[in-house]
């Protein structure tokens, strides 16, 4: 999948909107201290914890990419992706959700993938969510990495 990153409010809405149409995900929430929220489907009751944690391998932090993609690489342990979205949720299956400067940009089946870029500099962080598309509690996120585009 390849998201297009703008620095523009008005396509950003537009671009969230067509990921969340695809994936089905009901809207994102502004951000908080603890990082970037998605609002998605909830099951009743308390959520279940993951024993996941989640690592971007690239981008490394503070690098500076060239082109107009940036090739996005992730390390999940002690859990698996899932193709299938599910409310059957499973505390070791799931999906990634990739978040850029905090906006939700991607909802996705796999640990890479390539992102088109323009030039700027980004913050990037991804969470491992239940199959169910919302997220584990506590949450299980990667640590933010900055990379600048040239």
């Amino acid at each position: 999948m390849v998201i297009q990153l703008r620095r523009s409010t008005g396509s950003s809405v537009i671009v969230l909107a067509l990921i969340l149409a695809g994936c089905g995900g009901a809207g994102v929430s502004p951000s908080s201290a603890a990082g970037p929220t998605a609002a998605g489907p909830t099951a009743p009751g308390p959520r279940p914890s993951s024993p996941a944690t989640l690592e971007i391998v690239e981008p490394v932090s503070g690098s500076t990419v060239t082109g107009t993609s940036v090739h996005i690489v992730l390390k999940l342990t002690g859990a698996r992706i899932v193709a299938t979205t599910s409310t059957a949720i499973q505390p070791d299956e799931g999906h990634v959700h990739l978040y850029v400067d905090n906006n939700l940009v991607s909802m996705n089946y796999s640990l890479e993938q390539d992102l088109e870029v323009h030039p700027g500099t980004y913050v990037l962080r991804a969470e491992f969510v239940a199959s169910d598309h919302a997220p584990f509690n506590p949450r299980v996120w990667s640590d933010q990495v900055f990379f600048t585009v040239k």
